[in-house]
């Protein structure tokens, strides 16, 4: 594992000794089991594992989505005890109601929440903007390429100014080349509005390539089987791909895991 350590921030998130259990035909399903770290404010994270080891289920229990069976989580201090607005959430799926724009697509949690929509419509053409879509304010899904789609949800996540934008494997169903610029597009994104980021992905290149650090997690039950620090100096381009740090780290994380 690299030998570098970060800055010591604030820690935004703090998972302690969570567990899940589901109710199966067959009986009980231990899914996780005594998982414990923290996320510092303004870190990205990214969190790999073996196939079906629980990513998605640790993502919905952050967001508020899924009740843990045991443990804490705790934002800002605060317990997670459903949705929350200081969170937003970004999914594999864009996830856009086909009958809306996009500027209304961005738009919609704040009518979820019931706040004034017409407050926020300067905000979302901001956002629209921030993710690369100015001009596209007013096309509909099926005008959009899958790339296209995903910023809309990117900035839909981040209209309520969440605190913590938690990312379920959003690229995943990109071609290549679509997913390596969007990798691209999110780090700029990152940088310029400063959220914490927590990204769940099964590409461990891809992990290496967003993160502060990376979160290894085991087979299931999950658990943190080990944490690297990703010492590849920011910002991050497609040239940092060829270092031998961070095919070094790529060979690390794969190794725990289990896999070539």
């Amino acid at each position: 594992m690299s030998k570098k350590k970060t800055e010591k921030r604030k820690p935004i998130i703090q998972v302690k000794g969570l567990e899940k259990v589901y109710q199966a035909a067959s009986g009980q399903l231990l899914a996780i089991e005594n998982l414990s770290f923290d996320v510092q404010e303004g870190e990205f994270v990214t969190v790999v594992g073996p196939s079906g080891c629980g990513k998605t289920t640790l993502l919905k229990i952050l967001g508020g989505i899924l009740a843990p069976t045991g443990g804490e989580i705790t934002l800002k201090g605060k317990p997670v005890r459903g949705p929350q607005r200081g969170i937003g959430m970004v999914f594999q799926n864009p996830v856009l109601l086909a009958w809306r724009t996009s500027l209304k697509n961005v738009l919609l949690p704040m009518e979820i929440l019931g706040l004034e929509g017409g407050k926020y419509t300067k905000e979302a053409r901001n956002l629209l903007k921030l993710v690369g879509l100015e001009g596209f304010e007013n096309k509909y899904p099926r005008e959009l390429s899958g790339g296209m789609q995903q910023r809309v949800s990117i900035a839909r996540a981040l209209i309520h100014d969440p605190a913590l934008l938690l990312m379920d494997e959003p690229f995943g169903s990109l071609d290549a080349i679509t997913r390596d610029l969007m990798n691209l597009e999110l780090l700029r994104i990152w940088r310029e509005t400063k959220k914490t980021v927590v990204f769940v992905t099964h590409s461990i290149p891809e992990a290496v390539f967003l993160a502060d650090r990376v979160i290894v997690l085991t087979a299931r039950p999950s658990n943190v089987a080990g944490i690297f620090e990703v010492s590849i100096s920011r910002p991050r381009d497609m040239k940092d791909r060829s270092s031998r740090t961070y095919s070094n780290l790529i060979s690390s994380v794969r190794k725990l895991i289990g896999t070539k």
